[in-house]
């Protein structure tokens, strides 16, 4: 993952050009993320992707935030077989009808860890509520799963989650921010590695809400 452009911006070298990718890359990806909802849509989201490339689902990232009611877990877990069937007719979307239904099911057993826990809290516990910072130089030293995803995947799966492997979890827990596997030398590195300086209890407070 080495630089692009710009001497003073480098950044990891697996987004391109295109101004989509480079957005998600600068102002999302690896940076710690605490709301349930949205790790609830990158979840989605990642399982969207086996099979796929990354940037096919960020472009239709818009298109699977209108077809699943902004991936609100209360309302996707009433969607009816007629719903699901309309689904598979919206091109905006991968029609797929395994992963339409694997976001149905996750939605569904989001509601039933809620009853337990907050999800956040939930999926943050897989690294101890805290991001995991990886001090990696190239990237043929980032790895595609690892021991805290293969925890996550088995943990998901045995609740009934799909499209929820251990490479897919750790995929997700990069882009969320539970692990930072921005190469030293992105400027994205330097700037989570001076957000990491905040207090422990802000990060606390924000898993607990």
């Amino acid at each position: 993952m080495t630089s692009t452009h710009d001497e003073k911006f480098r950044r990891c070298n697996w987004n391109t050009t295109d101004p989509i990718y480079l957005t998600y890359h600068d102002h999302e990806w690896g940076r710690p993320q605490y709301d349930s909802q949205k790790l609830f849509e990158m979840l989605c989201l990642e399982g969207m992707q086996a099979g796929l490339s990354w940037i096919t689902i960020l472009k239709r990232r818009e298109a699977y935030r209108e077809a699943f009611d902004g991936f609100d877990p209360q309302s996707i877990s009433t969607f009816s077989d007629d719903k699901i069937a309309r689904l598979m007719n919206n091109s905006g979307i991968i029609r797929n009808r395994l992963k339409i239904n694997a976001i149905v099911t996750n939605a569904r057993m989001f509601l039933e860890v809620e009853k337990e826990q907050p999800f956040n809290k939930y999926l943050w516990s897989f690294v101890k509520g805290k991001p995991i910072v990886h001090y990696y130089t190239e990237p043929k030293m980032i790895p595609a799963s690892t021991e805290e995803s293969l925890l996550m995947s088995k943990d998901l799966k045995k609740r009934g989650f799909k499209f929820v492997g251990p490479t897919i979890c750790y995929a997700f827990m990069q882009a969320t921010g539970m692990v930072n596997d921005h190469v030293t030398h992105c400027f994205c590195f330097r700037e989570l590695m001076g957000m990491k300086k905040r207090s422990l209890s802000i990060q606390e407070r924000a898993v607990d809400h």
